[in-house]
């Protein structure tokens, strides 16, 4: 039995990585382990942050969560360093996503480094962002010199952990989030969302970036519909780019009444609603490491469409749990028409339920046991 700190994002704050991290804490105190996530204050400043809310609806998770650390007060560094040294514990796990928490989580990791020696070991979302800043790399160096382990999510994020850092590396794919609930209808889901169940569903689900393609998709979706009459795109996420743009596009190419958006943050309790009406979730990523949407749509069995981009095709086995095309309105178009005119999700639903046994959190903790056994 160990004691584990897992120092990053979790309750009150919302979002992938506050998932991950309790997910990951639930799994280790499943297995009899002592767990303690050291969590933030302030994780953005306000003017920082592109979304409307940085902070979770849904109710408190059953993990001990300390909440401690401001991502740009050095003075509460010193104080979570402290706090992680009086919990004792044998092993340090640090997600890492974005270069601008090098700064915070670095100093706290070199200080726990020199004060008690314990492993390090980083879980790599991303290393470098997709929108790349000035000064990217030099963060992520000054958080990296001190981590001695890190399990890469992707096979494209592991290669360049093994060209950037010393730490010994592993790859595990981003596990199955298992906490959504229970699948819903098609009818129920399109019911609630006032949707109409007789039409074919596509769904883009997350926050909307450049990188992600979206406005690809919307080109796509005017191909699709010259050929297909009865199909139907909902966008449902937070905009971190500029949301006229998408409905300027929209509105160019006269497909107001096949689109829907819903821009927000969607909570986890809705996630069955978007997922149940979808008939095929679509990720038309420019770029791509790997993506935690993907582990929801596994969750509610439904099949993908994905770019070969990144990590993408690693975790969406082609005609096994779905499609893949190339990052452009006329391939994503085309497998689209392909789904649904040779129906295959009646192919591809039976195979993706065996997929996704792939993704179980226990690889996921044994694989950071594993590096953790290497260390000591």
């Amino acid at each position: 039995m160990k004691r584990i700190a897992i120092l990053g994002t979790a309750y009150p704050f919302r979002g992938g990585i506050a998932a991950f991290n309790e997910q990951l804490a639930k799994t280790y105190l499943s297995e009899g382990d002592n767990v303690k996530i050291f969590t933030f204050t302030s994780q953005y400043p306000d003017f920082l942050f592109p979304g409307k809310t940085q902070y979770s609806k849904e109710p408190s998770p059953d993990i001990e969560i300390d909440r401690v650390l401001n991502s740009v007060n050095p003075i509460s560094w010193i104080v979570c360093v402290k706090r992680i040294i009086n919990y004792k514990p044998d092993l340090l796990i640090v997600p890492f996503w974005i270069p601008f928490m090098a700064p915070s989580l670095g100093t706290v990791v070199n200080r726990i480094k020199r004060n008690i020696g314990i492993p390090v070991i980083s879980i790599v979302h991303n290393l470098l962002p997709h929108e790349k800043r000035i000064g990217d790399k030099t963060l992520s160096r000054y958080f990296f010199k001190n981590v001695d382990g890190a399990v890469s999510l992707s096979k494209s994020v592991n290669k360049t952990v093994i060209d950037f850092t010393n730490a010994k590396s592993a790859y595990c794919p981003h596990p199955i989030y298992s906490h959504y609930g229970e699948s819903v209808s098609k009818e129920q889901a399109c019911s609630k969302l006032g949707l109409d169940s007789t039409k074919k569903h596509l769904l883009f689900f997350g926050l909307i970036r450049k990188y992600k393609g979206v406005d690809m998709l919307i080109e796509a979706l005017k191909i699709v519909n010259e050929k297909l009459s009865d199909v139907e795109l909902v966008i449902a996420g937070e905009f971190y780019d500029d949301e006229s743009k998408y409905n300027e596009l929209i509105n160019s190419l006269n497909l107001q009444s096949v689109i829907k958006i819903v821009s927000g943050f969607i909570p986890d309790s809705d996630l069955k609603n978007y997922f149940g009406m979808a008939d095929l979730v679509v990720f038309p990523y420019r770029e791509a490491t790997q993506s935690g949407v993907t582990q929801v749509a596994y969750h509610f069995n439904k099949p993908m469409l994905v770019t070969k981009v990144g990590g993408l095709p690693d975790l969406v086995a082609e005609n096994k749990a779905g499609l893949h095309c190339m990052p452009n309105s006329e391939s994503i178009a085309e497998k689209i028409i392909y789904f649904f005119e040779n129906n295959i999700s009646e192919k591809i639903i039976p195979t993706l339920v065996e997929e996704k046994k792939k993704f179980e959190w226990s690889a996921m903790v044994n694989t950071i046991d594993n590096l953790y056994n290497e260390l000591v």
